[in-house]
């Protein structure tokens, strides 16, 4: 008989089913993206402002971190974030798209195009002024968007062309990382780093030394994130840093896994009748509890950190920073002189424009070299498509903004440019995709 659903489930189930659809993340982003602008410009904009700059410390014995309600949010909640695409990128490159030359080759081509060019282009309209250094703002791709605009495209989309553009998104990433860590940091201090250094040495030894408990690596990586934030190199390569320490092997393999669940639900059988309540049952609880350590011993900590944080970073953390950094006062900005200015022609260009060429270009190139092969059912027009939505910059674009500019006036022209670039490429996108998939059916 099939079970009556509790009256909670039935309450929960529009939020769950939200929460497992695909484009959730990117519905999130834009809400929040709205509402940041709409509250920016508003007769409370002053409040939207002051609440950013609120100043809140963290003390513990000689140690004391006071950092904005701002800098909280892009200097330790997207640490998580990092840290979420730390693991992605590691089980890429373990077990992914990315695990053999063969697989990663297309994408990588795509994903250096992709941010090359933008770089370029940015440079091009910036040389020589104040903000030459944000040629970093137009090479990143978010993937939320990206992934929410084919989804709502639908079955249409080939797994080809999902798995081309998620395997870019994760090489994007990459690049995004190496570019934060080498060129966007402040003053170095050796001390810090030497700390770090040896945090993350103590991580390496015990995951050589089969440590797999998620509190330990969780006790050293908030160690980790105190001595980075200290030392010069931006807080959010702490995420990365610590997702490459930590394990992708799990304590028991699959034999072992469906050997011991088989004789753990037999004794569950055999110990009581057919609908008794196991509170009733400490023998049948003793099994639950059981199955469930050994599902935890199948499951890699890298996948259990992954599964456990995903939602936290999608629906929490990102709407979080879109709230805190895509509010633009636009009172008294003339728009199109701000939209003509080198920041913002450089960013769209660089996005909109820069993205598309440089991904289609590249992967070209790659497959006609043979170092790639299209995937099944994808054609260049597809992948050109796919090219334009990479345009949409949004997250990875305005953090990297933050860090690239000290100038408010600066920083506004970028983040206008950014919102400007990712609705254009976001809308083209999406309308040249449909039509490239209409053709094929």
């Amino acid at each position: 008989m099939t079970r009556k659903k509790e009256p909670i489930e039935v309450l929960l189930k529009p939020i769950n089913d939200f929460l497992h659809k695909e484009a959730s993340g990117g519905i999130l982003l834009i809400i929040f993206t709205i509402v940041a602008l709409v509250w920016a410009n508003s007769p409370w904009s002053d409040l939207y402002h002051d609440l950013w700059h609120t100043y809140i410390s963290l003390n513990a014995g000689d140690l004391s971190l006071k950092l904005s309600f701002h800098h909280w949010i892009n200097d330790g909640l997207m640490v998580i974030f990092f840290f979420v695409v730390g693991l992605e990128i590691k089980r890429e490159l373990l077990v992914g798209e990315l695990s053999s030359f063969k697989k990663a080759s297309l994408p990588v081509a795509g994903a250096i195009g992709g941010m090359l060019i933008p770089a370029i282009f940015y440079t091009f309209f910036n040389y020589g002024t104040e903000a030459s250094n944000g040629w970093g703002v137009p090479m990143a791709t978010d993937i939320a968007f990206v992934i929410g605009i084919l989804a709502i495209l639908g079955s249409r989309v080939p797994l080809g062309l999902k798995v081309f553009v998620v395997s870019l998104a994760i090489a994007d990433d990459i690049g995004a990382v190496v570019v934060i860590a080498i060129f966007y940091n402040s003053h170095i201090s050796m001390s810090a780093l030497l700390a770090a250094t040896v945090i993350v040495v103590w991580l390496v030894i015990i995951n050589k030394l089969g440590v797999k408990s998620l509190i330990i690596y969780s006790i050293l990586g908030l160690f980790l994130w105190l001595a980075v934030i200290q030392s010069g190199i931006h807080a959010t390569i702490a995420g990365v840093l610590l997702a490459f320490t930590i394990p992708a092997k799990a304590r028991i393999n699959t034999k072992g896994f469906s050997e011991k669940t088989k004789d753990l639900l037999d004794k569950f059988e055999k110990a009581g009748e057919h609908g008794e309540n196991v509170l009733t049952n400490e023998t049948r609880q003793a099994d639950v509890m059981a199955i469930e350590e050994n599902c935890e011993k199948i499951l890699t900590p890298l996948q259990r950190f992954e599964h456990g944080l995903h939602p936290w970073s999608s629906f929490l953390i990102m709407p979080l920073f879109a709230l805190a950094n895509a509010g633009i006062t636009l009172k008294g900005i003339d728009l199109g002189a701000a939209l003509a200015s080198s920041v913002s022609i450089g960013i769209i260009v660089g996005l909109f424009l820069g993205k598309q060429l440089g991904i289609f270009i590249f992967a070209w190139l790659a497959v006609k070299i043979k170092l790639a092969a299209l995937p099944e059912g994808v054609s260049w027009s597809k992948i050109y498509g796919a090219g334009i939505l990479a345009g949409i910059g949004f997250t990875m674009s305005l953090f990297i903004a933050g860090l690239a500019f000290t100038d408010d006036s600066i920083l506004n022209l970028s983040k206008l440019g950014i919102l400007t670039a990712s609705l254009i490429a976001g809308i083209i996108g999406y309308l040249f995709l449909k039509a490239a998939l209409s053709k094929t059916g």
